[in-house]
């Protein structure tokens, strides 16, 4: 497993734009392929972007198709989601997971957002996105 953490949340205005950064702390994230997932109060974790350890394959489920972006420094051991024209359904706890690429090898280049919860093994702590005017 990995430490990760996710920072960047705030509040913004529909239509508005938020980068959140996921970043690793004594290990690499070179190996790991990475999701993130929204959470709202009384819903299952959903994961909506999964990214392989090159960056080069990235998945996007439809309601974000367009608007989130997902790339990766493995040189600053990061990885962000740029979020833009925000929604208020974009609204709540946003979550970096990480799995070691070689444990989805057989999906991660696969055409659809592959990254489900049971999938990932190391979870940052969430942070929370609010989109209201």
């Amino acid at each position: 497993q990995v430490h990760i953490v996710e920072s960047g949340g705030g509040v913004v205005q529909p239509g508005g734009s938020l980068r959140l950064s996921c970043v690793a702390s004594g290990s690499t994230l070179n190996d790991y392929a990475i999701g993130w997932f929204r959470q709202v109060p009384e819903k299952r974790r959903e994961g909506f972007s999964c990214a392989d350890t090159s960056g080069r394959y990235l998945r996007y489920e439809d309601s974000v198709k367009g608007r989130f972006t997902v790339s990766r420094d493995n040189a600053k051991n990061t990885v962000d989601l740029e979020m833009n024209n925000l929604k208020t359904e974009d609204t709540g706890v946003y979550f970096c997971a990480a799995v070691l690429e070689r444990d989805v090898a057989h999906v991660v280049k696969s055409g659809y957002v592959w990254c489900d919860y049971y999938r990932m093994d190391s979870w940052g702590n969430g942070t929370l996105v609010t989109v209201s005017s």
